[in-house]
């Protein structure tokens, strides 16, 4: 059993040992489940795989214009600074 604490800010750290358990690595989401008599149960969220043929498409262009390496650039450091709304 490892033992967790809570900080001021109420978050809690899970120990290396937890997620080696559960086969999480940096950037994988972890699904929490509130049960009964206030225990939790944690898991991986596993992403679905998908086909390569599945990523085809999947940026739709509206505008009928290939985009340019700049283009592409500037929309994802838009979408990093929180400018981009979905």
């Amino acid at each position: 059993m490892a033992m967790l604490k809570v900080t001021s800010k109420g978050q809690v750290t899970l120990k290396k040992e937890v997620l080696q358990h559960l086969g999480a690595q940096p950037g994988d989401s972890l699904n929490v489940d509130l049960l009964a008599n206030g225990r939790v149960s944690v898991s991986i969220v596993k992403p679905e795989k998908q086909s390569i043929e599945g990523l085809f498409g999947m940026v739709k262009n509206t505008t009928g214009r290939v985009p340019t390496i700049d283009h592409i650039n500037e929309a994802i450091a838009a979408g990093w600074a929180g400018e981009v709304k979905y």
